[in-house]
């Protein structure tokens, strides 16, 4: 068996793992997870899994997929929270959805590519302001696995460019950074109500 569909399959596997208590979580309503982004991230995984598998990425494109579809049910979910949205979650929204356009019309790869990854970045911003406001409102294990998966999927890549590569290392370090500043908020906060 080719190692690239061992660690598209373990890929895949991480992110199963990872939703478990991000799940749990948004049942219990520990979790709510921001809209905006969800809504960002589910289009984009879609259309970038659609890519890397047109570009030959393989096994290495499962995990863009898998979380496409999670990211659909994600942002279902984030309907139960009824959250007002400020100005700067409003203004991450309309440029990522900016950014989502000029990526759909740029008729180059890497182009493309450097266009969604920093698409997926600027819909994270409404999830990073709310991970800093309130810490505690997130699971960072589902984003460290996350993480994991993507830096997993890197080496799953059975076509390895800049084009099938740039993205999911993005999410890598998106994820990752997301997961630290968290704990550092709950760090912050633990020491100041002590």
């Amino acid at each position: 068996m080719d190692y690239r569909v061992v660690l598209g399959v373990l890929a895949v596997f991480v992110s199963l793992v990872g939703y478990v208590p991000y799940f749990r979580n948004i049942l219990s309503g520990k979790t709510k997870p921001h809209a905006f982004s969800w809504f960002v991230w589910a289009v984009i995984s879609g259309i970038a899994f659609g890519i890397q598998y047109t570009e030959g990425a393989g096994p290495g494109a499962w995990a863009a997929g898998f979380t496409a579809l999670i990211c659909v049910v994600v942002f279902l979910c984030a309907f139960r929270n009824k959250n007002r949205f400020p100005a700067t979650d409003w203004v991450a929204l309309i440029v990522a959805l900016v950014a989502l356009v000029l990526w759909l019309v740029a008729k180059q790869p890497l182009v493309s590519a450097i266009l969604v990854s920093a698409t997926d970045a600027l819909a994270f911003v409404p999830t990073y302001r709310k991970g800093f406001q309130r810490p505690y409102e997130d699971t960072p294990v589902t984003f460290g696995l996350n993480g994991l998966k993507f830096f997993l999927s890197l080496f799953a890549l059975q076509t390895v460019s800049i084009t099938t590569w740039i993205y999911p290392a993005s999410l890598v370090i998106t994820n990752w950074a997301f997961v630290i500043m968290m704990y550092v908020r709950r760090s912050q906060i633990r020491t100041t109500h002590m």
